[in-house]
């Protein structure tokens, strides 16, 4: 059984048995603004955080009225809240007035309880660990976990039995197109079985995810939506009336008022990201990431740097070295082609992004010296103008999307926080 860090061990140790036997686990464990000697670091504006939400409950309230009410927001956080931090942006959410969170894992879900959040937190990873131990930490937290499978509900509906507890209220995901996780039509009456045959297992959502929301053409989702409503529709017939019915992603909460229901799951719009096809020019970014220049160095023409001298001067140049590289999450993909911001204006990356350094070509900065701050996402503004980098705009070079650019951001980089 897995169980919390107790008083006696670091909060970064775990306990867990296993035939018998204790082990300690180590959790890996970010760096801490107090730990932080390096100047690369993560400023999360969790006042923006705040900001995106009220402009996605705005836009919610738009389209109030007719056919469609206001749907509740459920944030999604996993990944550590994509890179943000889970805890400290749950507890702004909260304390805006957020409806509850979701994550993927149980381990997620028991981090947030860990740190005093008390809204509904939502598992939806559907993986509960092989034996009892897991549905033991959802019920002594208080957690809302998705199924997906009759033999998961006999499992939940067991240990409820036989430990004298209260019915736990469980979210069913149907699958609907994705192909991934959630219970498929043709299985759905063996479910509804399992949920009539277990009365310790009460089914309080129903909810699928949209494989192209973000896609140009709506059809593939509008399909996807007309089976979620057949589905529904025969859990009903069974009896069952789940309260809360959910699919909306960020893309489909910008753009489909369909979709909505009785709550929505933005994940990477509350970060200030959009997906494809979707807009909400009001949002800001939350995180910004910066470091500062560590070495300066002249280079002469024609003189080659950095693994595998990959950039060689084509005059003679000034070279900047910043203490972040492809560990840190700054992707070995923006090698001669992305930027710093120095004094707000751009300067190219020279070279190859190596472990723990990369090289600017800041010859363009004439007042460029040991110190100053640089810009790897986020704005800067400075003596030289005021410019951004996106995590879209990263997405674009590197030919990944921008969740990945926000949760590559490691754990060794220090996330320091402006409060709302």
């Amino acid at each position: 059984m897995v169980a919390l860090a107790s008083a006696s061990l670091p909060l970064n140790e775990v306990e867990v048995t296993r035939t018998g036997q204790s082990v300690r686990v180590m959790r890996p464990r970010r760096a801490a603004p107090a730990d932080a000697l390096r100047p690369t670091r993560a400023e999360v504006n969790l006042a923006n955080l705040r900001f995106n939400y009220r402009a996605l409950e705005s836009h919610l309230a738009k389209s109030e009225g007719g056919s469609h009410k206001r749907p509740r927001i459920w944030g999604v956080l996993k990944a550590d809240a994509y890179g943000h931090g889970a805890s400290a942006v749950a507890r702004t959410l909260e304390r805006a007035g957020m409806s509850g969170v979701c994550v993927a894992l149980l381990e997620e879900a028991i981090e947030l309880r860990s740190a005093g959040i008390r809204i509904p937190i939502l598992v939806m990873g559907g993986y509960f660990g092989p034996r009892r131990a897991g549905i033991d930490e959802l019920l002594e937290h208080n957690l809302t976990p998705v199924v997906y499978d009759a033999a998961e509900i006999e499992r939940i509906a067991t240990v409820i039995k036989y430990s004298n507890r209260e019915p736990l209220r469980v979210h069913l995901k149907v699958d609907t197109g994705m192909g991934r996780l959630g219970v498929s039509p043709a299985e759905l009456p063996g479910v509804l079985d399992a949920f009539a045959r277990h009365r310790e297992v009460q089914l309080d959502g129903l909810m699928t995810h949209l494989a192209c929301a973000d896609a140009p053409d709506l059809e593939t989702t509008e399909e996807q939506l007309r089976r979620f409503a057949e589905l529904t529709s025969q859990i009903k017939r069974r009896g069952l009336s789940p309260k809360v019915i959910h699919a909306a992603n960020s893309a489909a909460t910008l753009r489909m008022p369909a979709a909505w229901f009785d709550a929505v799951r933005p994940g990477i719009a509350l970060f200030g990201a959009t997906p494809q096809n979707s807009q909400l020019p009001e949002l800001k970014p939350v995180m910004r990431v910066r470091s500062e220049i560590v070495a300066l160095r002249t280079i002469p023409k024609g003189e080659a740097i950095g693994y595998g001298h990959t950039w060689r001067a084509e005059r003679e140049s000034r070279i900047a070295t910043v203490p972040m590289g492809y560990a840190d999450g700054l992707d070995r993909l923006l090698s001669n082609k992305g930027h710093g911001l120095v004094h707000g204006k751009r300067a190219p990356i020279a070279g190859t992004v190596s472990m723990d350094l990369t090289m600017l070509d800041v010859t363009d900065v004439p007042n460029a010296k040991v110190g100053d701050e640089i810009v790897w996402l986020g704005p800067q503004e400075g003596s030289l103008g005021k410019d951004v980098i996106t995590a879209d705009e990263i997405a674009e070079q590197t030919g990944r999307i921008s969740w990945e650019v926000l949760t590559s951001v490691s754990r060794r980089v220090p996330r320091f926080y402006r409060e709302p």
